[in-house]
């Protein structure tokens, strides 16, 4: 496996590709994408998730490949409405999981990266003084506001966000286009968590889903991304939904940078020191000191003294 240093960043990266209905095997350091009788090659290192829909089919050698060069493979159902299953971390030291978990767990610094998540989506400052339920008050009236605006600029019809999981079909057109939006930012998300460290279950305003904290994040570039593309693609088109929806999510993440933005944005939000040495370093847990030096991975011929 080629050095993590040596690899593209996330913010350097291609933010997702969905493919379905299609065979995938390695070429070289690439992958090469079999459907029907064309033939795609993509670079590994160049994209950050690679979505596999449905009637998908992938070489052992090809997710080796993925997997070397730190891209997050994620299994989904169609429309990327379902999530199965998803690779490695690219992390190479646990010190972002222990900076969440230590913030998680102290209910004081918690409430903190709360009130920063929800700062973070206003254009201007909020009273430092309103309590945390006055500030979600204030956000609801945000994104009612932006589901309004965007409606009146499009023309697209709006009566609210109102959709079941069990019911698919019985959701309006833009209901089900901001689902399949937002399901496109949550795998991006997830990825940029992965990469850096971050535990996608450990959540500060979601809680108790194995992405609370993937849900988190997305909500901080909904407002720019996904609404947008949602109501532009039921404006364009009422068919193949999910296509448009996902040309116009790739446009709008291009347009605000989101992998450029999106591990500065958590590591802001977190407070984590970007300065800090990264080489993987094992420390041995000590109930006085906290950490002693010495920490080693022994393998089975060799014996610990």
């Amino acid at each position: 496996m080629p050095s993590l240093r040596t690899l593209p960043k996330a913010r350097d990266r291609i933010s997702f590709l969905y493919f379905e209905h299609c065979r995938i095997e390695q070429e070289g350091r690439a992958i090469a994408v079999f459907k029907e009788k064309s033939k795609f090659f993509v670079p590994c290192a160049a994209i950050s998730t690679l979505l596999l829909g449905p009637g998908t089919s992938i070489t052992h050698a090809a997710i080796k490949t993925l997997a070397d060069n730190v891209c997050e493979v994620q299994w989904v159902g169609e429309d990327v409405m379902r999530f199965y299953a998803h690779g490695r971390s690219g992390a190479n030291n646990a010190r972002r999981l222990i900076h969440q978990a230590t913030l998680w767990a102290d209910s004081i610094q918690r409430l903190a990266v709360v009130r920063r998540m929800y700062l973070f989506r206003f254009d201007e400052p909020l009273d430092e003084n309103l309590t945390l339920q006055q500030i979600r008050g204030h956000e609801g009236v945000r994104v009612r506001t932006l589901y309004q605006q965007w409606s009146q600029k499009t023309g697209v019809e709006w009566h609210g966000r109102d959709y079941k999981t069990d019911n698919w079909d019985a959701a309006d057109p833009i209901n089900r286009a901001l689902s399949i939006a937002n399901t496109c930012l949550y795998s991006v998300c997830q990825a940029a968590l992965h990469s850096v460290g971050y535990s996608p279950a450990l959540g500060f305003i979601h809680t108790g889903k194995p992405l609370s904290f993937v849900y988190d994040i997305a909500d901080l570039y909904k407002g720019e991304t996904t609404i947008p593309a949602a109501f532009e693609a039921v404006a364009d088109s009422y068919f193949d939904l999910d296509r448009f929806v996902r040309h116009r999510c790739h446009r709008h993440f291009a347009d605000v940078r989101l992998m450029h933005r999106i591990v500065k944005d958590i590591d802001q939000v977190l407070g984590f020191n970007t300065e800090e040495e990264e080489e993987p370093i094992c420390f041995l847990w000590d109930d006085v000191l906290e950490t002693v030096e010495g920490g080693k991975n022994w393998s089975d011929d060799e014996e610990a003294t």
